[in-house]
């Protein structure tokens, strides 16, 4: 049985503390990219009981995802965003979601984001990434930006960190490892770095910010 709505917030409050909770549940994030990052940074945010969620991906769900994304088998086949609100709704159903199944680009991110306090970088291709963050840099830069670089392979674990490049932008990876290089993605270390990427968002609605 699903709880009632004001059972489900009284249990994070008791977690989180009631003042950090209303931080948490007045936050707005969009995910962009929907893979082993984005996945794993939504359904954290979620469990923490962050109010809104904004998920962007284009992608299906496909059989080589579900080693290190948050899909099941069932899920093949269906559209990454539809899938993950799915799945969301499960772990947490008062999680207001809205879901855009298209490709972010230069053109129409602007008015797809403008109503995130906080947008998470979470591609898988290096051309994207760099569009993403040099877009919300440049014409975007009232928001707070938490992106990624380097979580491939079988690197130590203490290799993922999370730095302060300037006041509203955030990097979480070892900033090295590459897939070009033919090193694979692993499931636990894209899931270190993006649960740094989730954490960094919480810090950041709870005013708690890196030197």
């Amino acid at each position: 049985m699903i709880p009632m709505k004001d059972e489900w917030y009284a249990a994070l409050e008791a977690r989180h503390g009631k003042d950090r909770q209303k931080q948490f549940y007045h936050g707005t994030v969009a995910v962009c990219g929907l893979g082993g990052l984005g996945s794993n940074i939504a359904v954290s945010l979620a469990r923490a009981g962050v109010g809104k969620l904004y998920l962007f991906d284009f992608d299906v769900v496909d059989l080589t995802n579900l080693h290190r994304q948050q899909y099941k088998a069932g899920q093949i086949g269906m559209n990454k965003t539809e899938a993950l609100a799915e799945n969301i709704r499960e772990i947490s159903p008062y999680t207001e979601l809205e879901i855009h199944t298209l490709r972010i680009d230069e053109e129409n991110a602007p008015e797809l984001l403008q109503n995130a306090d906080i947008v998470c970088e979470a591609f898988d291709d290096a051309n994207a990434k760099a569009m993403l963050t040099n877009l919300v840099l440049e014409k975007m830069p009232d928001k707070y930006l938490v992106a990624a670089s380097g979580m491939a392979g079988y690197g130590s674990a203490n290799e993922i960190k999370t730095r302060k490049i300037t006041d509203k932008f955030y990097l979480c990876g070892d900033g090295v490892s590459d897939i070009e290089n033919g090193v694979g993605l692993v499931a636990p270390r894209v899931m270190l770095c993006a649960a740094h990427q989730a954490h960094t968002v919480l810090r950041i609605l709870a005013g708690m910010y890196e030197i």
